[in-house]
């Protein structure tokens, strides 16, 4: 029995004489490789390897020494397997106008080298790269690319790997998260704040990752009027006078930044 790797000589790994016991010469795998069954059955002598290795891979053939017919020969492909581990994340980024790496997936020391795919409602791309390990293994990294967007917060993303060792594509399931300032709205003034209409409100609404840490309130000329009082994000009139005739801010901070929103108010008489 030899095995031949193609950039060197074959080498004689299992040998067989009818009236002798087997002899196994010097090779890569010599004290792992014998006959099966034993002894040995001429008709259909077979080769078992233990605690195989990357580098078992390669051609090995079966040659008998016949008379008067000569040698016959028969080969065959050793291909080695190796199931790779396999991980994903999901990168922390802020909004912006860059495209930058929302997503990551690896997985490592596989053979073949594995296929990475992604899926998700987020408009982007994805690379891929390769490198061959010392042990003939290959992993392959994989980043989902895209310009953020507060919109993009949450969305599904998903790896998927796909591997021979595999008996179907592992999906690593995800959540993209994008980090963006406050989005400010007010919301309560329906234009009809007449002079002595009691228990009015604004509201200060805010969409924010991370969420918001300040709510403040306050008027264009300072503070509030003495008829205004603000419960965090609620800013409630208890009675309508000439002093709310103004325009009120409202400032919402988190740790991206700081956003101010402004409502005009207009009172009109009784």
């Amino acid at each position: 029995m030899k095995a031949q790797n193609p950039s060197q000589d074959p080498l004689n790994i299992a040998v067989f004489l009818p009236g002798n016991e087997p002899s196994y010469p010097d090779s890569p795998v010599k004290g792992r490789v014998s006959f099966v069954p034993s002894p040995p059955n001429m008709a259909s002598p077979s080769i078992q390897i233990t605690n195989v290795r990357i580098t078992d891979e390669g051609k090995y053939a079966c040659e008998f020494a016949t008379y008067p017919g000569g040698n016959v020969r028969g080969t065959t492909q050793l291909v080695m397997l190796a199931k790779p581990e396999n991980s994903a994340s999901a990168v922390r980024v802020v909004a912006g106008t860059k495209p930058v790496a929302v997503a990551q997936c690896q997985s490592a020391n596989g053979r073949p080298a594995a296929e990475i795919s992604w899926a998700t409602a987020a408009s982007g791309n994805y690379t891929t790269k390769s490198k061959t390990e010392t042990n003939n293994t290959v992993t392959v990294t994989s980043q989902y690319i895209m310009v953020p967007t507060p919109n993009d917060n949450g969305k599904d993303i998903n790896c998927i790997v796909s591997h021979r060792t595999l008996v179907k594509p592992e999906n690593f399931k995800m959540k993209l998260e994008v980090e963006y300032p406050p989005q400010v709205s007010i919301v309560g003034y329906d234009n009809n704040w007449y002079m002595g209409r009691t228990n009015v409100e604004l509201t200060c609404q805010a969409s924010a990752n991370p969420s918001p840490t300040s709510v403040l309130w306050k008027s264009i000329t300072g503070d509030l009027p003495a008829t205004v009082q603000q419960n965090e994000n609620v800013l409630k009139v208890l009675k309508v006078d000439e002093t709310v005739n103004a325009t009120f801010i409202c400032e919402v901070a988190n740790r991206i930044g700081t956003v101010k929103e402004q409502v005009a108010i207009l009172v009109r008489g009784e």
